[in-house]
């Protein structure tokens, strides 16, 4: 009897040890399948994007071409006058391009204090903020009275420690370093709604975006007048438009770009000022595409891909007629 019931009990622990081993090793195939499925979506996203940015370089490269063809053949444009974007379909993928002429953005080498104020105002920072880094920035692109800033002792204490150049900012992300400039400052962010904020949700978005003052900012940018039809609301506002001026302008350009003959009248009829305006003549823009791949079962990616280039259009006879200042892998729009 003995012998029996010992039996049964060996019999009953090794069934129990299968089917503890078999619960592991279904974990264990569980965990594979899962990492492996996740490594393939991972290595999928990845192609995705690259195939993006191959597709945001060939639309800027084309898009550069055109334009040039445009501007030397007025007569038979692949581009029209005074386009702000253009938009192309690739039998991989489509792009959307926009033109951002310089001249739609302060110098921020040259801009006045108070309008650099007005800007950073603009952007949605609070008035004490904005007024010590308009200090800053002014600071730094300038000889202090008596060589030294109350500035100097912020870098110094970093690290690593830097000094301030004192001089003109010869790239536009030089701003990163300086006192109270902050990323989300410097390229833009999300902030809450005013609906949001105000206990209404369900009224609009509860995020909106902010804009960032590399929208805004230049080395490159306007020193007088800056371009009417691509302007920023915060750079219209920085030169002295007020709230329905530059809503009125904002309307009318999404139907058709203004001209310089246009630009006068229409502000005049809306009670604006035009000094600080222009229109056309810009050699130096950044053309940025974002794209989107097609997918084999001939949908369009959810994945965007944006790259972006600072192009300069030369005089006739120099030795390149296209000349790239500046070129962004990863780039952003909205």
């Amino acid at each position: 009897m003995r012998i029996k019931g010992l039996a049964r009990n060996t019999r009953g622990s090794a069934l129990l040890s299968v089917l503890w081993l078999s619960a592991a090793l279904a974990a264990i195939a569980f965990s594979l399948s899962t990492t492996v499925r996740g490594e393939t979506e991972r290595t999928s996203t990845a192609i995705e994007s690259l195939r993006g940015y191959y597709l945001g370089v060939g639309a800027v490269q084309r898009a550069r071409i055109e334009l040039l063809w445009s501007v030397q053949n007025p007569n038979k444009r692949v581009i029209p006058k005074g386009s702000t974007f253009v938009d192309y379909e690739f039998p991989s993928g489509v792009s959307h391009v926009e033109f951002l002429p310089e001249a739609s953005k302060l110098n921020v080498n040259t801009v006045p204090v108070q309008d650099l104020n007005n800007l950073i105002l603009a952007l949605g920072i609070e008035p004490g903020r904005a007024q010590e880094i308009t200090e800053a920035i002014d600071d730094w692109r300038r000889v202090p009275d008596g060589g030294t800033s109350r500035f100097d002792g912020h870098y110094l204490s970093l690290t690593p420690s830097f000094q301030s150049p004192h001089a003109s900012l010869q790239e536009i992300e030089e701003l990163l370093l300086v006192q109270g400039v902050t990323p989300d400052i410097f390229y833009g962010t999300y902030v809450p709604s005013e609906d949001y904020t105000s206990g209404n949700p369900a009224a609009g978005a509860r995020l909106v975006p902010r804009g960032g003052l590399i929208e805004c900012l230049s080395v490159y940018g306007a020193k007088d007048k800056v371009d009417a039809n691509t302007a920023r609301p915060a750079v219209l506002t920085a030169v002295g438009l007020s709230p329905y001026a530059i809503s009125a302008l904002l309307d009318r350009r999404k139907t058709k770009p203004l001209t310089q003959q246009e630009l006068g009248d229409f502000m005049a009829s809306v009670g604006g000022n035009a000094d600080r305006l222009r229109t056309e003549g810009n050699s130096i823009l950044t053309i940025r595409a974002t794209s989107r791949i097609m997918l084999p079962d001939g949908k369009l990616s959810d994945l965007r891909r944006t790259v972006s280039a600072v192009v300069k259009y030369m005089q006739p006879g120099a030795d390149s007629i296209i000349e790239i200042l500046r070129w962004y892998d990863t780039s952003w729009s909205n």
